[in-house]
């Protein structure tokens, strides 16, 4: 590979070039110094590396982004990275997208999850077992937002949902099913009070991240009790995301099952 193919956003290369001779200490460290990074506009400075660096596939927040910004961020990630996710999509923005030639955008509408692929991809060395549970049908969107980002670092997924604690017996079997398959770690999502994760963290041997929703009534009602109760849990083990984070959720329930980003 000569110098001026060796990719930005590649440090294997980079220190190959290095080793033979071809790269300067120098150039290097100012390679080094911009890597991963992009600005776009006066709106986005990205970062491309962290795929390479952390296992996690780049995910784009899609609320708050115009759809030009939107279009412009996701295009730009994936001029550096095979695969782009991007979470609380609105439906202009997903029509807006168009997957590389050869690739494909794949639209999961319950999450509102976009991912695009392009047509070098190839999908992550397939490891590790992570359950997902969630407490209500109403819980189930936020619940797939973790599914999605499980599945995309090649975790295997079992999901259980309306399994709450109003009907507690619920659990039973897909507990069994989950701890059989050898889950490393389950993401419990509910709203209401909150109390399926606790439950559940009592039950098991392996970590739970508790991911509040926000669903339910009145005071309390948009996942600050479901928040509050899980933080509150009397039971070891369990550890807790922010409200409606699915993508937090997914990525530390992936990771612990992976063994790490390797």
């Amino acid at each position: 590979m000569s110098r001026t193919e060796t990719p930005p956003n590649d440090l294997r290369a980079l220190l190959a070039e290095v080793a033979a001779g071809r790269t300067s200490v120098d150039e290097a460290a100012r390679d080094l110094a911009g890597l991963g990074l992009t600005a776009i506009g006066d709106f986005a400075c990205l970062d491309t590396g962290r795929a390479a660096r952390k296992g996690v596939p780049e995910i784009v927040f899609g609320e708050g982004k115009t759809v030009e910004q939107f279009v412009a961020i996701v295009a730009a990630f994936l001029s550096r990275t095979p695969v782009v996710l991007a979470t609380k999509v609105s439906p202009g923005q997903v029509a807006a997208v168009s997957a590389p030639d050869g690739g494909a955008a794949e639209w999961h509408e319950r999450s509102r999850v976009l991912v695009v692929r392009r047509a070098d991809y190839r999908p992550p060395e397939a490891r590790g077992v992570v359950g997902v549970l969630a407490g209500g049908t109403g819980d189930t969107a936020i619940a797939d937002e973790a599914v999605v980002v499980c599945r995309e670092m090649g975790v295997e997924t079992l999901v259980a949902y309306d399994v709450g604690v109003a009907g507690v017996h619920r659990l039973s079997a897909p507990l069994r099913e989950m701890t059989a398959a050898g889950a490393g770690a389950l993401v419990v999502a509910a709203g209401m009070e909150g109390a399926l994760p606790s439950v559940v963290c009592g039950l098991v041997s392996v970590p739970v991240i508790g991911l509040p929703v926000s669903t339910g009534y009145g005071l309390g009602g948009r996942g600050e009790a479901a928040l509050l109760g899980m933080l509150q849990s009397c039971s070891p083990g369990l550890s807790v995301v922010n409200i409606d984070n699915g993508v937090g959720a997914g990525v530390t329930a992936a990771l612990i099952a992976r063994g790490g980003a390797a």
